[in-house]
């Protein structure tokens, strides 16, 4: 955190007509001219949250499943789970390795280090036939982080931060809900430990997730249907300034008592 007291107030905008992003697209062009078209200008502390699915897209990730001929690890692994073997295909291709398997389940652990279901490979909101494209997470989603808030730095001399966001399940709770896997800009996590409570009390373990908090609270706009609102700008938050990343959210295999 920056030391000063908590804002009583953050402003949420989610940037309009935002065009269904294309391989090869400028992510951060596309953000200049959707600010542009709301009234908005970039200012210092901004935070904007971006999904996944537009970096992914217009770093070229889209894999056509009928080009993909599984192996036969995944031809097992899709009996086992009753999915598309094609899409378990492209799943095993982005994965470390099975975390949890069971009917209609498949929980990964990413090539980035990240737990959840189907290594983060989507088949909702694609053009192309329905379910007949599959969408994995960006191949580097801080460095994705880094080149988007370059550019709109460059561009409106603002000193701002970008979230990566993605759609996660949670362990011991339902629903899904929006987390950073990118970060730039900022550091993921704000350390409180030593800060002393209005109590008195000096706290000895407690770390926020703050990347998690603002890719949550965009979440609320952005949707996870037809909203077409993937880009959320964030203003007025407090959060730890400087370089981060956000596998720095990641839990050690030696901390995780669950896996």
């Amino acid at each position: 955190m920056s030391g000063s007291p908590a804002p009583s107030r953050i402003t949420l905008y989610a940037l309009p007509d935002i065009p269904d992003v294309q391989a090869g697209d400028d992510v951060a062009q596309l953000i200049l001219e959707a600010l542009k078209r709301a009234g908005l200008a970039l200012q210092a502390g901004d935070v904007l949250v971006v999904t996944q699915k537009i970096v992914s897209k217009a770093e070229g990730r889209a894999v056509d499943l009928t080009t993909v001929t599984p192996s036969r690890p995944a031809a097992e692994l899709a009996q086992a789970t009753g999915k598309d073997p094609r899409l378990v295909e492209v799943i095993l291709r982005e994965s470390r390795g099975v975390i949890r398997q069971r009917a209609g389940v498949l929980i990964m652990e990413t090539r980035h280090g990240w737990l959840c279901a189907n290594a983060g490979v989507d088949r909702s909101n694609i053009a192309g036939p329905a379910g007949e494209v599959a969408l994995p997470l960006p191949v580097d989603p801080d460095a994705s982080a880094r080149r988007i808030r370059a550019a709109l730095q460059t561009a409106s001399g603002a000193e701002i931060a970008i979230v990566v966001s993605d759609t996660h399940g949670r362990p011991w709770r339902l629903g899904a809900v929006n987390l950073a896997i990118g970060v730039a800009g900022m550091r993921p996590l704000s350390d409180l430990r030593g800060q002393v409570d209005r109590s008195g009390y000096t706290l000895r373990s407690t770390t926020i997730a703050r990347a998690d908090e603002l890719a949550a609270a965009a979440g609320l706009l952005s949707g996870q249907a037809a909203e077409g609102l993937p880009v959320v700008l964030i203003r007025g938050a407090d959060y730890p300034r400087g370089e981060g990343r956000a596998v720095e959210l990641q839990r050690p295999p030696e901390k995780d008592l669950f896996r």
